[in-house]
């Protein structure tokens, strides 16, 4: 198993040698190192925990900094834990975009891009209402809950409401180049969050 911090770069395309285009994903992908090692007897769980994005250290508070150099590393903005991996890691090591090769299968998860409030149709994929014969259902939502019965708007009814910059994870990505002179990570297809967010890679087993 093996698991890295990255940043989205964004999209462009690769010419296969049979002329086809291949559409990718650039990911820099570390240097992570690592500032924490979590076991079973110790924590309850094991993990290790991974920082990413160098940054300046009077962006981060005192118990930030002091815990990063107790680690003995520099400030970084990001600290995330990833549970069950990191097998063979000690504090001190750094975790590089080398941990993948080419072929292998990952799943990336990350914020997905807010879309604010919206309504149904474009939320849950509603169909809109006719056009023509004097209809005034456009793109309303329809009928959500009889008058008889029961009276009321049973929970769970999908409806408008805030969309988008949640937690997504995509799965079966294919790394399809490891460029570690640059830390860059080539990944087939598409990847949640906008440009410059920050996402986990992890091998999907």
């Amino acid at each position: 198993m093996a698991a890295i911090l990255a940043k989205k770069i964004g999209m462009t395309q690769r010419f296969l040698e049979d002329g086809k285009v291949e559409r990718v994903t650039v990911l820099e992908a570390g240097p992570c190192p690592v500032t924490a090692i979590r076991n079973q007897e110790r924590d309850g769980y094991s993990a290790v925990q991974l920082a990413f994005g160098q940054t300046k250290e009077k962006h981060l508070s005192k118990p930030e900094l002091g815990h990063l150099k107790k680690a003995g590393t520099s400030a970084h903005r990001h600290l995330v834990e990833f549970r069950n991996e990191g097998d063979g890691l000690q504090m001190g090591d750094t975790v590089t975009v080398e941990t993948f090769t080419a072929g292998d299968k990952v799943k990336i998860s990350g914020t997905s891009k807010g879309k604010g409030f919206q309504g149904t149709i474009k939320r849950h994929n509603f169909k809109r209402g006719p056009k023509t014969h004097g209809s005034h259902n456009y793109r309303a939502p329809g009928s959500i809950g009889a008058s008889a019965w029961p009276a009321r708007v049973m929970k769970g009814i999908r409806g408008p409401g805030h969309m988008g910059a949640e937690r997504v994870t995509q799965r079966g990505v294919t790394v399809v180049d490891v460029i570690a002179s640059q830390n860059l990570l080539l990944v087939r297809g598409a990847v949640p969050g906008p440009k410059g967010g920050v996402v986990e890679v992890r091998t999907d087993a």
